[in-house]
């Protein structure tokens, strides 16, 4: 429906100058799709915001615009409602046109972006010698699900992995496994990750109850920054076999990242310093180089600076972010770049972003965006955790869910007596499990907690993966029982919108291109769910009201074709979200 409203915009536009004059050309018509659906498909509410200008009441100027207005190509007549609002009410001849030059469109209508952008996306994020738990759930979905939507649209986009792969724990770690166990630092997964992350629990105890220790390790960081050969030989090793755990994980979720740590940005930090000390932002503060930003005070109300070098001449995770920033402008010539990360690091973010704006670094073209996201709780609103306090496994997570799945499916055959393969079974439970924590998390506003449940995400009902499962499987169904070849229906077979459902089914078809330019614009993949849930919701309701396969021609191919767009719309939808369907459930 983006050509309806920018059809309907250009309109307005026009008729706004014939009854107001050229000073108010360009006027924003304020145009909405109608909430309530009596009240037409879309609303114009502009005439309230002019009564002040002009001194007149809205419904007069509504009149006049409307009295100017020339639509008829695509809508009813104009409706003037309340106090200004005007109503315009689509033609089914119209929606008709629409759907069918939309329906051997692989993209659906959806364009790509006029101005394609190179647009980073920083995501995930996991810890070397650490396995990937609950809180990278969200970073990992969202990231992917953001990147699908751009990459969609048609910009070029990098999806960056900025693991923590160098600092302070490493040189804490290697030490303690030459002591503990040294073949760790010279032999390939000597040790399982879960062996290796109880190990480095132990090195961090030891770390922080031992000043010797503590000294000792930091000679070990000194000893990898200046590149010594078995240093860096067993940090090569820790991050191979952590790289490996991590895609597992990446695999079975089929997300796709480019790794480029901590450590890729190690050779330009002594210059992020040296240039923020030419440009006069830096200021030494108890021996660290530091920058001082107005409105950023501890809780005595005393300056707090961000710190890009300290005491000791090293460097910390603001001194890499601006190294970052500088890399991916200068170098990878982003316009575009977006951070996903909890929303407990957005006063990291707005600092060093505030900070490279200040030094220059980011021109007026170049967009940096922090997108945050809330907690993933348990059912008792508190942090999910294991029961002895610890964050949950994510690879522990995924398998649940796959388990739980199987686990219902296998009831249901036996309720339904249905007979299927092991291999069904396993694939099914495998696609769905993954899905529905996929979808779980993509479905909530990304800015909020919320509350992780094994069983409301499984359920074959409601704001679900497995619902919108159903409804793809059930255009199938439709295909497999009738024979129907959907491909073979005909590009130019007539489209026939005489029942209300069918209306409300294809108008929301229609929608899907103005629901992923606001993902793109907005990074929420919550409202592409919200529309599918919808979708979901609206073809059931037709295909339960409108008979299908039993209707006379020419009815039953157009409702044919709406079953398949319906389908080809879900299939698309959930791909952007990095869910894929079932032919069969």
């Amino acid at each position: 429906m983006n050509s309806t409203i920018a059809y309907l915009t250009t309109q307005l536009d026009r008729a706004i100058v014939a009854a107001l004059g050229d000073d108010y050309a360009g006027t924003d018509p304020l145009l909405v799709l109608s909430s309530n659906p009596k009240f037409g498909d879309y609303q114009a509410n502009m005439a309230m915001g002019l009564s002040k200008k002009l001194g007149q009441p809205p419904r007069n100027i509504a009149q006049s615009i409307v009295d100017n207005l020339e639509v008829s190509e695509i809508c009813e007549a104009p409706q003037i409602a309340g106090p200004g609002f005007i109503n315009f009410t689509v033609k089914p001849s119209y929606l008709a046109t629409q759907l069918q030059a939309i329906q051997a469109d692989s993209r659906l209508g959806v364009p790509v972006a006029a101005t394609p952008q190179r647009v980073i996306v920083d995501f995930s994020s996991p810890n070397i010698a650490k396995e990937m738990h609950v809180g990278h759930l969200r970073s990992t979905i969202l990231g992917d699900c953001i990147a699908r939507v751009l990459e969609f649209r048609g910009h070029d986009v990098l999806r960056l992995n900025h693991v923590g792969d160098w600092g302070t724990q490493f040189g804490m770690l290697i030490l303690y496994l030459r002591e503990a166990y040294p073949q760790a630092l010279t032999t390939a997964d000597a040790l399982d990750l879960g062996d290796l992350v109880v190990l480095y629990k132990k090195a961090k105890q030891r770390f922080d109850e031992d000043p010797e220790f503590q000294a000792a390790a930091r000679q070990e960081v000194v000893k990898l920054q200046a590149r010594d050969p078995d240093t860096i030989k067993a940090w090569k090793l820790l991050c191979d076999q952590s790289r490996r755990e991590f895609q597992v994980i990446y695999d079975r979720l089929n997300v796709q990242l480019t790794e480029r740590g901590e450590s890729f940005y190690n050779p330009y930090l002594a210059a992020v310093v040296d240039d923020l000390r030419t440009t006069g932002l830096l200021v030494e503060s108890d021996g660290a180089q530091c920058v001082f930003l107005e409105g950023y005070t501890n809780r005595d109300g005393d300056p707090l600076p961000l710190i890009v070098q300290k005491t000791d001449g090293g460097y910390n995770y603001a001194t890499t972010d601006l190294a970052a920033i500088r890399y991916r402008i200068q170098t990878d010539k982003a316009d575009r770049i977006i951070y996903i990360t909890d929303a407990g690091q957005g006063d990291h973010f707005a600092q060093v972003f505030q900070v490279a704006k200040l030094a220059n670094w980011i021109p007026e073209n170049v967009e940096i965006i922090h997108v945050p996201f809330g907690l993933v709780l348990g059912e008792d609103g508190k942090k999910i955790k294991t029961r002895s306090g610890e964050a949950i496994k994510l690879k522990d997570l995924l398998d649940e869910a796959i388990e739980r799945f199987s686990n219902d499916l296998k009831s249901r055959l036996v309720a339904e007596e249905r007979q299927e393969t092991e291999e069904f079974i396993a694939n099914s439970s495998q696609v769905i499990g993954l899905s529905s924590v996929k979808y779980a998390d993509l479905s909530q506003n990304r800015t909020s907690n919320y509350a992780f449940s094994f069983d409301k995400m499984l359920a074959l009902q409601g704001n679900t993966a497995p619902y919108m499962m159903y409804a793809y499987v059930r255009v199938q169904g439709i295909s497999r029982k009738g024979g129907i070849d959907f491909d073979r229906l005909g590009a130019n077979a007539q489209i026939i919108l005489n029942e209300e459902l069918e209306l409300t089914l294809a108008k929301h078809l229609l929608q899907l291109g103005s629901i992923v330019n606001e993902v793109e614009r907005d990074l929420l993949p919550n409202r592409l769910c919200q529309y599918l849930f919808e979708l979901s919701q609206k073809f059931n309701q037709f295909f339960e009201n409108c008979p299908v396969l039993s209707s006379e021609e020419p009815v039953r191919t157009s409702r044919l074709i709406l079953c398949n767009l319906t389908a080809k719309t879900l299939k698309l939808g959930l791909d952007l979200l990095g869910i894929p369907v079932l032919e069969r459930m």
